[in-house]
């Protein structure tokens, strides 16, 4: 059974894909930055995948039954939280539209939807953080993931959190909020596309005369990162995560390094 949220809430840790293959420091941000919001953090073993990719290719079968994994596996905590928009609204806005009509599916799925939240959005408007512990000392930028932003509402939320790191300053890029053209499979699908877009962001960014990329999908990021690489630009990425639980050092994302 739960526990009482309102003395240390158990939270369950959503392990992206991508953070497990390429970042694995985001996970260790997250874990220490939930730590400090007063949460006793776990991290399920037998976790899955989302199953976002499925579900948008139109595979509902298999996105359905990743999803029960996941519900399973996740229902007894306090909260569910992961730095991630996308993995994240899938959980909260797509698994009860999954499980629509089945009776005994849906109201798991909508119980597991209300306690889910993304890592950034958890922290303030869950626990009520205003401010970190951390410093980085550079000019940094931030971008708006699609999922984050159209599907979750956040926005705000980094800005305040980044605005109490020491020694950072923040710039906005022009359209922060247009797609960097990732899109999970749409940058496979469409590359020309996809490319064309990310060649907009990351002249924005370079125009921002930020040092650093900042955002809190990594799928974004590293998208972002390669073209920057590609570009020899020596903007540095990381997510926001690393940066508020001053974790951001060493190789940043793409190969970059502070």
């Amino acid at each position: 059974m739960p526990s009482s949220p309102a003395a240390r809430p158990r939270v369950g840790l959503f392990a992206t894909c991508l953070m497990n293959l390429f970042r694995p420091n985001i996970g260790f941000a997250t874990a220490k930055l939930l730590e400090e919001a007063g949460c006793t953090v776990e991290v399920p073993s037998a976790q899955t995948c989302c199953g976002q990719p499925g579900y948008n290719s139109g595979d509902v079968d298999a996105a359905r039954a990743l999803a029960r994994q996941v519900i399973a596996v996740f229902e007894g905590f306090d909260y569910v939280v992961g730095p991630s928009g996308s993995c994240m609204a899938t959980l909260r806005v797509d698994y009860p539209k999954l499980f629509a009509g089945d009776a005994d599916w849906l109201p798991r799925a909508e119980a597991l939807a209300a306690k889910t939240h993304e890592l950034l959005s958890f922290l303030t408007d869950v626990r009520g953080m205003k401010a970190v512990a951390a410093d980085y000392a550079g000019i940094a930028t931030y971008h708006d993931s699609c999922s984050g932003l159209r599907s979750l509402g956040i926005k705000a939320q980094p800005r305040l959190l980044l605005g109490a790191v020491g020694g950072l300053e923040l710039t906005e890029m022009r359209d922060a909020d247009v797609c960097c053209g990732f899109g999970g499979t749409f940058c496979v699908k469409y590359p020309e596309i996809s490319s064309r877009m990310a060649d907009e962001k990351t002249a924005n960014i370079e125009a921002s005369g930020a040092d650093t990329l900042l955002g809190g999908d990594l799928g974004c990021l590293l998208h972002m990162a390669g073209r920057l690489k590609r570009q020899g630009s020596p903007v540095k990425v990381f997510h926001t995560a690393e940066v508020l639980a001053g974790m951001a050092t060493g190789e940043g994302i793409g190969g970059t390094s502070k």
